[in-house]
C-alpha cells in the first residue's frame, strides 16, 4: 500500500490535492442488495460456516461501486451547476488520497467505529462514501457523537486479529487487504483464518450491533450477480481466465485479477479439504497445478498438504 505515504499531506489537506477547494460535500450510498431480507447477517454467518461455499464480500457482489457512485456524484455536481452557476469541482470515491472516513465523520455522515469504518445510527456501516470537492464555501454540518461505547465485538470477531486496538487496523493482517490488495503470497500464518473468504471480509460488519439498521440499496446496480450470490468454491475454481474476465466485467472483483483470484481460491479449497476430506477438491487442485503460475502453484501445494481436521 505504498500509495498511502506517497501523497504526503494531500490526504489530510483537500486544497493541496485540488487547489482552490473550500468545502467538501460527503455522500453516502447504501449497498446491501435489495433482495436481502431480515436476518441477512445470520445467512452470511451460515455461508462462512459452510467449508465448500465461496464467500465474496457483500459490497463486491454487484456492479463496481467506483463507477456507480462517481456517476451519481457527477450528476449531483451538474444539478448544482444548473442551480447556482458554474463552479470548480472534482469527484472522488475511493480513488485518490482522500481521508474518506474522517471527512464523513467531520461532515456528520457518521462516526468512526472501532473497526475504523464509518458508522451511522440510521444505516450501520454497509454503505460507500464519496466526495465532491468544491471551490465555494458551505456552512459546516454538525459532527455526530460516537456510539460504540464499550462494545468490542468487531475487535473480538476478526479472524486474524487485524484490529489491534480500538480504531487501529493492521492492514497486513486484514483479510480484505490480503485477498484484494496484496499481490504476493498470502502469509502462511493467515491462510487457515481465511476460511472460505475469497474476496474481502465482512466479519467486523456482520457482528456490529448497528448494522441491524443497515439500509437496502436503492439501485439495482448493487443487486448480487448470479455468479457471486451463492457460488461454491469448485464452481469458481473451474473458471478459465477468459470466463473470470467475462463474469467480473464491470465488477469490483475484476481488480483482483485472475492470478490472485486463483490464489485466494486455492487457499479456500485447502481449508475446505482440511474440513471435509473431499477427494473431489483434491482432484480439482491437482488438475490445475501444472498450468498454474508459480504464485498459484505455491498455494495449491499448501492446500494439498492440509491434514484432515479431527473435528
Amino acid at each position: 500500500m505504498a500509495y498511502m505515504p506517497r501523497h504526503g499531506m494531500k490526504r489530510a489537506r483537500p486544497a493541496a490535492l485540488v487547489p482552490g477547494t473550500l468545502s467538501v460535500i460527503t455522500a453516502r450510498m447504501d449497498y446491501l442488495p435489495r433482495t436481502l431480507g431480515d436476518g441477512w447477517q445470520a445467512i452470511e454467518w451460515q455461508r462462512l460456516a459452510a467449508p465448500t461455499a465461496a464467500t465474496v464480500s457483500l459490497y463486491a457482489r454487484g456492479r463496481d461501486y467506483h463507477k456507480v457512485l462517481r456517476a451519481r456524484l457527477q450528476s449531483l455536481a451538474e444539478k448544482l451547476v444548473a442551480a447556482i452557476g458554474p463552479f470548480g469541482h472534482r469527484v472522488f470515491t475511493d480513488s485518490a488520497p482522500v481521508l474518506e472516513v474522517e471527512l464523513a465523520a467531520q461532515s456528520g455522515v457518521g462516526w468512526r467505529g472501532k473497526h475504523t469504518l464509518a458508522l451511522s445510527r440510521e444505516g450501520g456501516s454497509m454503505f460507500f462514501l464519496g466526495e465532491l470537492f468544491v471551490d465555494f464555501a458551505l456552512p459546516n454540518t454538525v459532527v455526530v457523537d460516537a456510539h460504540c461505547g464499550r462494545c468490542r465485538a468487531c475487535i473480538d470477531v476478526c479472524p486474524t486479529q487485524a484490529i489491534v486496538a480500538p480504531y487501529r487496523l493492521d492492514a497486513r493482517r486484514c483479510i480484505s487487504y490480503l485477498t484484494i490488495e496484496h499481490e504476493g503470497p498470502i502469509p502462511a500464518e493467515f491462510r487457515a483464518a481465511l476460511g472460505n473468504r475469497i474476496a474481502g471480509c465482512d466479519d467486523c460488519q456482520l457482528v456490529c450491533p448497528w448494522n441491524k439498521y443497515a439500509q437496502r440499496a436503492v439501485l439495482a446496480d448493487f443487486d448480487a450477480r448470479e455468479s457471486f450470490s451463492d457460488p461454491t468454491l469448485l464452481q469458481l475454481w473451474a473458471w478459465s481466465e477468459a470466463e473470470f474476465l467475462q463474469r467480473s466485467e464491470g465488477s469490483a472483483i475484476r481488480r483482483i485479477g485472475y492470478q490472485r483470484w486463483q490464489r485466494n481460491l486455492a487457499v479456500a479449497l485447502g481449508n475446505a479439504l482440511r474440513e471435509t476430506g473431499d477427494a473431489t477438491i483434491r482432484q480439482a487442485l491437482h488438475a490445475r497445478r501444472e498450468a498454474a503460475s508459480v504464485l498459484v502453484q505455491e498455494h495449491i501445494d499448501w492446500a494439498l498438504q492440509q491434514p484432515r481436521s479431527s473435528k
